[in-house]
């Protein structure tokens, strides 16, 4: 994150549920457009402690001091020959049109090219979501198609537009 931002952005750790769920229970009303229906539980630090500690996802935080104000998710990573992972981000609401998305993403892309050995990273948004698709293509992404019913998200299933950044030309890791 850049220097002379307040706002960091680190990997998510077990202490975090409590924020998570407090950031998360705060933006209800904004996310409910682009998220999947969230159970009531969803919103408490118990939940989330479960959904932090999920080893198939690497999470990171955006965090103004104490209080989370984003996350960014590599999920379904796979390695060997494909090297893959799907990206899933959010922004609180107060915090929007600061940049964060865009250097959270771009520093995820780096950890997953770096650190996970990743070839390419796919994200997906709304047809109606202009903002997330500027950050991707803000970020190298590139458009490759559109999945009709993709997701069920706030109680429909919607179409999504597909999105994929190749982070390296070179070959897997032989050890994965």
């Amino acid at each position: 994150m850049a220097p002379h931002s307040s706002i960091r952005l680190r990997p998510s750790g077990p202490d975090d549920a409590g924020p998570v769920a407090e950031a998360l229970a705060r933006n209800r009303a904004h996310l409910r457009p682009w998220d999947p229906h969230r159970p009531p539980d969803y919103f408490t630090a118990r939940f989330q402690a479960e959904r932090l500690a999920d080893p198939s996802a690497r999470r990171w935080l955006l965090a103004d001091g104490t209080r989370v104000v984003g996350e960014a998710t590599l999920s379904s990573i796979a390695l060997g020959a494909f090297r893959n992972a799907i990206l899933g981000y959010w922004i609180d609401a107060a915090y929007l049109n600061r940049g964060l998305a865009t250097r959270a993403v771009e520093e995820v892309c780096r950890a997953a090219r770096d650190e996970l050995g990743l070839h390419r990273v796919e994200a997906s948004t709304l047809l109606a979501n202009a903002a997330s698709q500027r950050v991707l293509r803000k970020c190298g992404f590139e458009l490759f198609g559109t999945a009709p019913l993709y997701l069920h998200i706030d109680g429909e299933w919607r179409d999504h537009h597909l999105f994929q950044r190749i982070l390296h030309n070179g070959p897997p890791n032989q050890a994965s």
